[in-house]
């Protein structure tokens, strides 16, 4: 590597090209109230692991800002979003087919 200037590489060149803002995907319906206490913290600490991984927040007060891509500093934990996420039906979740039934038949 040669120490030439080389504007192809230069990052800060009026052609960069920038970035689209990322929002979170929300579900069109929310999902229905988890009455199982299990399920519920299951739930939650999928996407609990998905928050720390990097995912954005899909409550409204913590979604980026749409013009700016500025994201709001999240003061709770991840976990307790999570479970805020979960108890607002704004996280979708599948239950496994019930086999027994089909055993027995």
């Amino acid at each position: 590597m040669n120490d030439e200037y080389d504007p192809l590489l230069d990052t800060d060149t009026e052609f960069a090209v920038p970035r689209p803002i990322l929002m979170p995907r929300v579900p069109d319906e929310r999902m229905p109230e988890i009455t199982n206490r299990f399920l519920f913290v299951d739930v939650a600490a999928q996407r609990a692991k998905q928050l720390r991984r990097g995912a954005l927040p899909r409550l409204e007060r913590l979604r980026p800002n749409p013009e700016t891509g500025e994201r709001p500093d999240v003061k709770s934990r991840l976990e307790r979003v999570a479970m805020d996420e979960v108890g607002e039906g704004l996280v979708v979740y599948e239950l496994p087919e019930d086999r027994s039934s089909e055993e027995t038949s």
